[in-house]
């Protein structure tokens, strides 16, 4: 049987519809086998979305961001940290050191006694802030690093009895501590990932090379007196399982250098 249809209709089936006036058009609606002479034939201007490779790199950076892991992150937020304050040591401090020396190696250190005397009054300081801060758990995030066994005020109150009770009178505070203890006392208040990595570096600091640098004084000035400063009874790495977005674990390790110089500056009082 003939067609019913007028010619004029029939061909319009025929016709091949512009692209400008296809919006559903696009890569997505084509088989993969068409792919290929996608890209070779549309023009760009007529299609709403990049050609296909420029696509396929835009998802390979965005998988290749998501899969991006900072140093020590596979083994924790602790390993993390170190791994930037180790960096901030000098090579005679550590192998990972990267900071130039302005001072000589702590074997050639020559120590006087009222130098270190200083040095244990300040880090006292530094110790009875930074507990009396915990103690008041301004933030939840602070109540974890309570009662760790890491406390040092109530050691240092020991070694300082114990000098006094060799002769030695026991100095006040001086510049580098009361200016480290203020700075600590205001960050606590208001920004808790900065104030948790100077918590951090200032136990790690003393549990690592501290306490290398008690031992090499004690040689020198002490006639080996183990200090009860450098006795340990808890472990830094277990604390500080947290939940943090990047952003916050970021923003801690930022303030890395600030504690660097604060406790740099007390260390240096026992060359005084």
């Amino acid at each position: 049987m003939a067609s019913t249809t007028p010619i004029s209709q029939s061909q319009s089936l025929f016709k091949q519809p512009k692209l400008a006036a296809s919006a559903s058009l696009s890569p997505a609606s084509l088989p993969k086998s068409s792919l290929s002479y996608w890209n070779r034939t549309c023009p760009k201007k007529l299609i709403g979305a990049p050609p296909m490779r420029a696509v396929a790199s835009s998802t390979a950076a965005a998988a290749e961001k998501e899969k991006k892991r900072y140093p020590g992150e596979a083994k924790g937020f602790v390993e993390e940290m170190r791994f930037v304050a180790m960096k901030l040591h000098t090579r005679d401090q550590a192998k990972e050191g990267e900071k130039p020396s302005d001072a000589p190696p702590v074997g050639k250190w020559e120590p006087s006694v009222d130098g270190y005397l200083r040095f244990l009054v300040d880090s006292k300081l530094v110790y009875d802030t930074l507990e009396g801060i915990l103690g008041k758990a301004a933030f939840p995030e602070y109540a974890e690093f309570k009662n760790t066994g890491l406390e040092r005020s109530g050691k240092l109150a020991k070694d300082l009895e114990w000098f006094r009770e060799q002769g030695y009178t026991i100095p006040e505070p001086s510049f580098p501590g009361l200016t480290y203890a203020q700075y600590l006392k205001d960050l606590s208040e208001k920004d808790p990932q900065a104030f948790i990595c100077h918590f951090y570096n200032v136990y790690f600091a003393h549990s690592a090379g501290g306490r290398m640098i008690g031992k090499k004084v004690a040689e020198k000035i002490l006639n080996n007196k183990d200090l009860e400063f450098y006795k340990w009874d808890g472990d830094l790495s277990e604390l500080l399982q947290n939940s943090w977005s990047r952003e916050e674990k970021n923003h801690c390790l930022e303030e890395t250098e600030k504690s660097f110089k604060h406790s740099g500056e007390i260390l240096r009082l026992i060359l005084t």
